[in-house]
């Protein structure tokens, strides 16, 4: 055992020095590990950089993120505006027909042709009317009734029942 003023010093005068080397040696074995593990987490970095700007220099990778921030300010302005018109567009369509139902049927069971209809136009609240079209030997006469809910305050023929049961999806 050797005595070292300068462990002396620091009053590890009488610790083994080959404890010490050991000691350092681990200890330098550690920070090369993290030395090596940080040099590849580097060199990762840099290759994602690298493919990130690959044939840009910095003026035109600015230029490219600023076109990028204008085009999504563009998107966020349009999308609101699209959500505005769709509103619009299910206000103005909630009173537009949107269920039809049709049944063609031989009035008379004379003429043959099934040239006589009942035609049922409903909204999405089942508001609408029903056309009936009836053709016979003398002409051709056409009636409507109003439907409310679904509804129908006149009596409803069998062709008109069934058309109104179609467009209600019934």
């Amino acid at each position: 055992m050797t005595n070292s003023k300068i462990l002396q010093s620091m009053g590890l005068g009488n610790l083994d020095i080959g404890y010490l080397f050991i000691g350092m040696a681990v200890l330098i074995l550690i920070l090369v590990i993290v030395v090596i593990t940080q040099i590849k987490r580097t060199n990762e970095l840099k290759s994602r950089l690298d493919k990130f700007t690959t044939g840009k220099d910095g003026k035109s990778l600015e230029k490219d993120i600023a076109s990028l921030y204008e085009d999504n300010k563009f998107i966020k302005v349009n999308v609101e505006k699209n959500k505005k018109d769709i509103k619009i567009l299910y206000k103005k369509f909630k009173y537009a027909f949107q269920k039809i139902g049709i049944v063609k049927y031989d009035a008379f069971k004379q003429m043959g042709g099934k040239l006589s209809f009942s035609l049922a136009l409903l909204d999405e609240n089942n508001d609408g009317f029903i056309i009936n079209s009836v053709h016979s030997t003398d002409g051709c006469y056409t009636y409507t009734k109003e439907i409310k809910n679904g509804e129908c305050a006149i009596a409803l023929g069998e062709e008109e029942q069934v058309a109104l049961n179609m467009a209600m999806g019934e």
